[in-house]
């Protein structure tokens, strides 16, 4: 009896864990391991032109791990695309997470740092920056006023960027990007697990017209009160109030012992203003026993709105592709994750984040080495314009000495 309850546990056991397993799946997951060239196709954009960017496969300059490597983009102002063919994924009634990590080690000065997500049949060798997309996110960077955090949708053919001015990371180490998407068509945009934005597709992208609008026609009633405070009818003026003088001869002022009533007339003591003056009398103010509050125009039902219960759904999803301009190159692309799981998303960051401070500390230790070569470079341009100027400056007496001589035979 106890051997079956065990076997019967055991089988429980198994359902559980089957059930979680089926719960949640991981579509595709991209860490960069050697194999990395045979799951990912280049694309042949730009090449003939010469405008085509390559990726090495590298660590970086200073990761937090040796042996975490990524894509980096080599070569500066080119364009890069590169794509990955993955199981197809419909996000009907399903959450979907997209997450990757970047590293911007250059001083990109302008270009991209963002991925897709495509849908339907693509060449992967003609992928391109005109390739039609179901959803772009992540940053994009150009000079110190744009550095804006796309998210970008595709809906009926079109694409619509979120509403609002979000704002990516620009230093120099790793930072993981997430966006959710859910069946309720809510949003949340993760910066290093963190939460940075949430809200809902129906009011921050102009995809569909807004549910509710304001009532055009829509007046104040005439008995609204909207005065927070009123004057107190009950308040009564203070006898005596409106004799209080403005000013008052100074107290403390005393006549000058030469002063000359005959010749200066007579001597008054200089005015001041009058503490006990406290200005024209006004009744105090109390709470408004009938406020309203502030009259704001109502919202009445949109008539040219119509739902979209699918608002949220992109098309299957089937390839996942990084498509980016870059003056500078040097970012490293890591850690491409597409679930339907945000706390196993959750899990990814705090793992690789784990090594922040190694990273942190091997990106001051490769600033101090620059630092100290900009420097080098510096005293050693220092120097020879010194020496230039040594021997334009010898050269200079040489020939002022030879014209001196030239004049003197001259005479």
């Amino acid at each position: 009896m106890a051997e079956r309850l065990t076997c019967i546990s055991v089988l429980l056991l198994l359902f559980m864990c089957l059930l979680h397993f089926s719960a949640s799946d991981i579509i595709f997951q991209e860490t960069f391991d050697d194999e990395w060239q045979s799951r990912w196709v280049k694309s042949d954009w730009k090449r003939s032109e010469g405008k085509a960017g390559s990726f090495k496969h590298t660590a970086g300059k200073w990761p937090g791990d040796p042996d975490d490597k990524g894509i980096q983009t080599t070569t500066d102002a080119r364009h890069f695309a590169i794509s990955a063919k993955i199981p197809e994924f419909n996000n009907k009634n399903r959450t979907l997470v997209l997450q990757y990590s970047i590293r911007f080690e250059q001083d990109i000065e302008c270009g991209g740092g963002y991925i897709k997500l495509l849908s339907g049949f693509v060449n992967q060798k003609k992928f391109s920056g005109d390739t039609p997309f179901s959803l772009m996110f992540g940053p994009d960077i150009c000079g110190t006023q744009k550095k804006k955090l796309h998210v970008i949708l595709s809906y009926q053919g079109q694409h619509y960027p979120i509403r609002k001015d979000l704002e990516c990371e620009t230093d120099k180490l790793t930072h993981f990007y997430t966006f959710i998407l859910r069946p309720d068509a809510s949003y949340t945009i993760l910066v290093d697990g963190r939460e940075r934005d949430y809200g809902s597709i129906y009011t921050d992208w102009d995809i569909l017209p807004p549910r509710k609008i304001r009532d055009v026609n829509a007046k104040k009633p005439a008995d609204w009160d909207d005065r927070e405070y009123i004057e107190d009818p009950n308040a009564v003026k203070p006898q005596g109030y409106d004799s209080i003088q403005k000013e008052i001869p100074d107290p403390k002022a005393k006549q000058p012992d030469d002063w000359d009533e005959e010749e200066n007339g007579i001597w008054r003591p200089p005015k001041i203003p009058n503490p006990a003056y406290k200005g024209p009398w006004k009744p105090k103010k109390i709470k408004n026993p009938n406020y309203k509050g502030k009259w704001k125009i109502p919202y009445v039902d949109n008539p040219e709105f119509e739902d979209d219960p699918d608002l949220y759904v992109l098309k299957p999803i089937k390839y996942v592709a990084i498509d980016v301009w870059q003056v500078k190159a040097g970012s490293v692309f890591d850690n491409i994750l597409i679930c339907d799981d945000p706390e196993y998303a959750k899990e990814v960051v705090q793992e690789v984040l784990a090594n922040r401070e190694i990273e942190k500390e091997a990106f001051e230790e490769a600033e101090k080495i620059r630092r100290a070569r900009e420097e080098e470079e510096a005293q050693r341009a220092r120097e020879e314009g010194e020496r230039r100027r040594r021997e334009r400056g010898y050269d200079r007496h040489r020939r002022d000495r030879y014209r001196d001589r030239y004049n003197k035979d001259e005479l």
